[in-house]
């Protein structure tokens, strides 16, 4: 069994991260800025407070900590703070979860993102770097703000990958266990969608009616998206479909029918 620092760890990924790690023998160490429980440590990656502490003894980490508003402070210059304490700390294996496209789609938060995947492979730490599509509630959110209007507009030619959080969990987990790897094949899920299609899906699932209308929608970020920059299409995961986590999703809300037409 070895200690493995965790960053991010209290967030939807990590929570799925801490699990498997424990299902894995690992003493998962959960950094978070203002602890109080078992297992959690206090480290600050805006300030580099608690960093030291926070690395110390462990054998890899496992970084998710990120904050899309401010991105050059948290993700950027936090990840270098991270970098010199793991150095300090015996140079630990660094374990890095980014997003698919990240330096092919013109946002400023990828840009960021593809800025930390250049320090870590150059910080001269044992390094693995992941990048995942978009996450199946990351999508629902989305499609939950796109769809309130009466007439849902759809990007046209937009394709994403919605992924299951456990299959990423799971590879993060086995980088770990593998050691360094670099650069890994990206991961995606099962299905590649169109905002069309994933719109239409959403609303069955939902029991909703809204029609749904696909707009050309002109500029560079639009291009990137239509033009598949956002997608794995080799990197299909084994696990849960979108309709199969929208099932799973809904059902909570839309209790399945009985048989004599009631719900139960």
């Amino acid at each position: 069994m070895s200690t493995v620092l965790v960053t991010g760890g209290t967030g939807l990924l990590g929570r799925a991260v801490v699990a498997k790690l424990a299902a894995s023998g690992h003493d998962a160490r959960i950094m978070t800025r203002r602890s109080g429980r078992p297992g959690q440590v206090v480290g600050d990656l805006a300030t580099g407070v608690g960093l030291d502490a926070a690395v110390y003894g462990v054998a890899a980490i496992v970084h998710l900590a990120s904050a899309p508003r401010d991105a050059r402070r948290v993700d950027v210059a936090g990840t270098r703070r991270l970098i010199e304490a793991a150095h300090r700390a015996g140079r630990p294996h660094l374990v890095y979860v980014s997003i698919v496209g990240v330096d092919r789609i013109p946002m400023r938060y990828y840009g960021a993102k593809a800025i930390v995947e250049q320090d870590v492979a150059a910080s001269g730490l044992p390094w693995t770097v992941l990048r995942a599509t978009q996450f199946h509630e990351f999508a629902v959110q989305q499609l939950g703000r796109l769809t309130r209007l009466p007439v849902v507009a759809a990007p046209r030619g937009w394709r994403f990958q919605p992924v299951d959080v456990p299959d990423v969990a799971a590879k993060l987990v086995a980088a770990v266990d593998d050691g360094p790897g670099g650069c890994l094949p990206d991961l995606g899920g099962p299905d590649v969608l169109t905002v069309a299609e994933l719109v239409r899906r959403y609303l069955r699932a939902a029991r909703r009616r809204r029609p749904v209308a696909e707009v050309p929608v002109p500029g560079r970020l639009s291009a990137a998206w239509r033009s598949g920059a956002g997608i794995a299409p080799d990197g299909r995961s084994g696990g849960r479909t979108f309709d199969r986590f929208l099932a799973a999703r809904f059902d909570r809300v839309h209790p399945a029918s009985a048989p004599n037409g009631r719900t139960s």
